[in-house]
Formats: C-alpha cells, sequence, structure tokens
C-alpha cells in the first residue's frame, strides 16, 4: 500500500467524518465526494446529529460578552442610578408623593420633569444648547466639554499606561503639580522673548520633562528596591504638594509685586490660543495635544518593540525576565512615560484656566480622575480618550444641571457607579443578564463539580 493511500484504520468514521475521506475510503471519485457527504450526514437510527451553531449566533454572543457592550451598560445602568437619585432628592416629586393614590398623575409628571429638567439641562451643557440664538452659544457646551476633556485625557493615558505594565500610578497629582513648577521656572521668566509658535511646544516639553523626573522617581525606586508604587506615588504626591505651596510663597516663583501664594503669570505667548476664534474660548491647542498624544501612545503601545515588552512585563512579569527582557526598566519606562503624559496635562492647566498665576490646588483633582477615565477606558488609548470626553461632559454638564437645582454632586456619583460597574463585569452580565463569559462558564462548572464530589465524600463518610 503506497503512503498517499488512505489506511482505514485511520480514516474516522461516522458523522464526523470528513466528506473527502469517507469518499477515498469508499473508492469514490473526487466528483461524488458531494453525495458521500449527503450519505454521511443522514442520521442513524435513533441518533440526532448535532448541528453546528449558526455563525450569527457566535457573533451575538461574543459581541455581549465584550467589554464594549458591557462598558455601555455600565455607564446606562450609572445614568439609571443617578436618575433615581434625582427623583428622590427633587421637592416636587416629594410634595406629589404625598397624595400619590389620590392623584398619582401628578407624581408622574413630578418625576418625569425631574428627570427631564435634570439630563436636558446635562445635553444642553455638554453638547449643544438649543436655546442659544447664534451658532456659537449653540455648539458652545461642546467646546467646554473638550476644554475639560483634554486634561483628563493626558493624564488618563499616562495612568493607563502605567496599568498596562503593571503599576498602578496614583501620583498624577504631584506629575502635573512639579511640571507647573518646571514651567514657571525655566519657561515663564526667560529673559528673552519667544514666540508662541516656538513658546507653546517648549513648555510643554519643560512640563513633560518635569512630570517625568517626578515619576520616575518612583518607578527607579520600583526597579532597583521594590518598593511599592502606590506607597511611593503618594508619597511623592505630598512632597509635591507642599513643595509648590512654598514655592509660590518664595521669590524665584511668587508673582512679582504680590504678597498672595500665586506664582508668575503664563506669558501670552505660552497660553494656548483658541484653535476656533476668540469666540469659542474653550476649545483651544490642549485639545489638539491631547489627540496628539494619544495616537502617539497608541503607537507606542500597540505597534512599537518597546510597547510589546511592557505589555508583556504587565501581564506575566516572570515570563517576561525569562524571555530576557528587563523588567526593571520597563517599570522605570513606564512611569517615566505616565509621568511625561501627566506633566503635559498640568502645562494645559496653567495655559488655559490659571493663567494669572497658580498655587497648590491647580491641579483641580485631575490626577485622580485620572485614574477613572483609565479603568473606563480599560487602559487603551482609544478607550481613555472615549472616556475622557465623557467625563469632560460629565462635568461640563454639571453645571447646567445646578441650574436645575440639582447638586453637581450628583454627577459625581454617577461616575463612581459607572466605575464601579466597569471593575466589575460579571455584575454588569447578570443584571442584564448576558451570556457569560468562558471563564465564568468554566469557575461555576468547577464549583458545581466541587460541590458534587463533596457530598458524594460525604455520603461515603456517613456509610
Amino acid at each position: 500500500m503506497s503512503d498517499q493511500t488512505p489506511r482505514p484504520d485511520r480514516v474516522p468514521s461516522g458523522p464526523t467524518a470528513a466528506p473527502e475521506a469517507v469518499a477515498a475510503e469508499k473508492g469514490i471519485s473526487s466528483g461524488a465526494a458531494d453525495a458521500a457527504a449527503a450519505q454521511i450526514a443522514q442520521p442513524g437510527p435513533g441518533e440526532h446529529p448535532k448541528q453546528p451553531e449558526p455563525r450569527s449566533a457566535v457573533f451575538m454572543r461574543e459581541l455581549m460578552r465584550g467589554s464594549v457592550v458591557t462598558t455601555i451598560l455600565a455607564i446606562v445602568a450609572g445614568f439609571v442610578i443617578g436618575g433615581i437619585l434625582i427623583v428622590v432628592t427633587n421637592t416636587d416629586v416629594q410634595a406629589a408623593a404625598g397624595y400619590f393614590f389620590q392623584r398619582p398623575s401628578d407624581t408622574f409628571a413630578a418625576i418625569w420633569q425631574a428627570l427631564s429638567g435634570g439630563y436636558g439641562a446635562l445635553f444642553q451643557g455638554s453638547i449643544v444648547n438649543f436655546n442659544a440664538t447664534d451658532f456659537a452659544g449653540f455648539i458652545m457646551p461642546l467646546t467646554n466639554t473638550l476644554k475639560f476633556a483634554a486634561p483628563l485625557i493626558m493624564a488618563g493615558l499616562g495612568v493607563g499606561l502605567a496599568f498596562r505594565v503593571g503599576l498602578f500610578n496614583i501620583g498624577g497629582q504631584g506629575q502635573i503639580l512639579i511640571a507647573g513648577a518646571f514651567a514657571g521656572f525655566l519657561s515663564y521668566q526667560l529673559p528673552f522673548d519667544m514666540p508662541m509658535w516656538l513658546h507653546i511646544p517648549y513648555s510643554i516639553v519643560i512640563g513633560m520633562i518635569g512630570g517625568a523626573i517626578w515619576a520616575g522617581i518612583a518607578g527607579l525606586l520600583k526597579a532597583r528596591t521594590g518598593a511599592h508604587e502606590v506607597i511611593l506615588t503618594i508619597m511623592l504626591n505630598w512632597i509635591a504638594l507642599y513643595l509648590i505651596g512654598y514655592l509660590v510663597r518664595t521669590p524665584g516663583l511668587q508673582k512679582p509685586g504680590s504678597n498672595q501664594s500665586q506664582s508668575v503669570p503664563t506669558p501670552e505667548s505660552a497660553q494656548f490660543p483658541p484653535l476656533l476664534g476668540p469666540q469659542f474660548p474653550g476649545l483651544t491647542v490642549g485639545f489638539l495635544v491631547a489627540i496628539l498624544l494619544a495616537i502617539a501612545v497608541w503607537w507606542l503601545m500597540e505597534r512599537s518593540g518597546l510597547g510589546f515588552r511592557m505589555r508583556a512585563v504587565g501581564e506575566n512579569p516572570s515570563a517576561a525576565r525569562s524571555a530576557g527582557i528587563s523588567v526593571e526598566r520597563m517599570y522605570t519606562y513606564a512611569m517615566i512615560f505616565a509621568g511625561a503624559l501627566a506633566g503635559a496635562a498640568g502645562i494645559n492647566q496653567i495655559s488655559t484656566a490659571t493663567v494669572d498665576g497658580f498655587d497648590s490646588t491647580f491641579d483641580s483633582g485631575i490626577g485622580f480622575d485620572a485614574i477613572t477615565v483609565a479603568l473606563l477606558g480599560r487602559s487603551r488609548a482609544g478607550g481613555i480618550f472615549a472616556a475622557g470626553l465623557l467625563f469632560g461632559a460629565l462635568k461640563a454638564g454639571s453645571f447646567a444641571m445646578s441650574g436645575q437645582g440639582i447638586p453637581k454632586e450628583i454627577v459625581v456619583v454617577v461616575q463612581s457607579i459607572i466605575v464601579l460597574f466597569i471593575a466589575a463585569p460579571p455584575l454588569v452580565r447578570s443584571m442584564f443578564f448576558l451570556p457569560k463569559s468562558e471563564a465564568e462558564r468554566a469557575a461555576k462548572a468547577k464549583a458545581k463539580a466541587d460541590k458534587k464530589a463533596a457530598r458524594a465524600a460525604a455520603k461515603e463518610v456517613a456509610a
């Protein structure tokens, strides 16, 4: 028998056999393979052949399991719970609920007014204002959203990059503050004038260097001594906070001729100009910088060799070390890059929001908000960009909601609930009856098998 002739003992039989193999086994020509396949596909007596699952069903199951659907539903759940809080705290709803059984329509009308008024104000304060009389007023809310989103995207990119390398960088506050100090000393008090097209990039680079140095201290200590980066960055935050508070009260960084705790003002040549003109002051060059940094981080982490090594360390440091990757070096690089991105967010703040001089609070909580942005964006550049836009819209819309008598803290609650659900995908899948992931199904099957084995062992012991 030649090597090319199929051996009968190697040819599978039954409904699972390949049509070509069965055709060769029975001496059927290749032209009659379809007829052989049809004959094999016929079920035997009492057999029910297993039909392949349609591709559309497989696609829908994987789509419903995916992170995109989970994230969207987490956002929906956050807004639903936020709506409940709006309704519960609304005075008109409370008053109408007092005589609900007499006229329930009043309660439902008050609920609708509270929800539509609150979320309508959120929309008109963050996307477009339908009550505006001109085009500038119509899209002004959108430009405000982009203004708030720009520093969140920059700092969130830094936190997310560190997450992917297995580091928890919560030192964004300190890195932002030190970036401001570097710019105040090395960029805003130059003995000569710079044109705007040169002064703005120079200030950004100086700020990024300051943030990179401050975060690099934590990265180097982590790599050399094994100290935990969370403790290191927390301590560096406090050091930066009190250091900036001291510097803005002493000659050198303090505003000349002032006895207030305020730094030198940002020169006009270093202030970010509006992209669409003075009628849209919220949309500045800072948002363009955020876009460029998001593209750069995407390329670094997804397309470069350095990014591959950093991701390998984040997945499994031991395996990466066995493959010849310097884990300590990747830790240091990750913190340096993360600090540089946070430093860019700091320059955005002092070049747009606090141009008259900053103090030790100019970070405005961006360093900590960036953690939630990175979590919502799942540490990916595109996701962080979208999450930054969402949180920027929530922040911009919260001011319009306060005009409706709704506390701005409701928005913070919504943000916190969204992050809570993002951190617990199984909870979201259970709430919305989504298909479980393979890992969850395997864990459930293992738990069931362990429980069955425990019962059997208990029966044997009792016997």
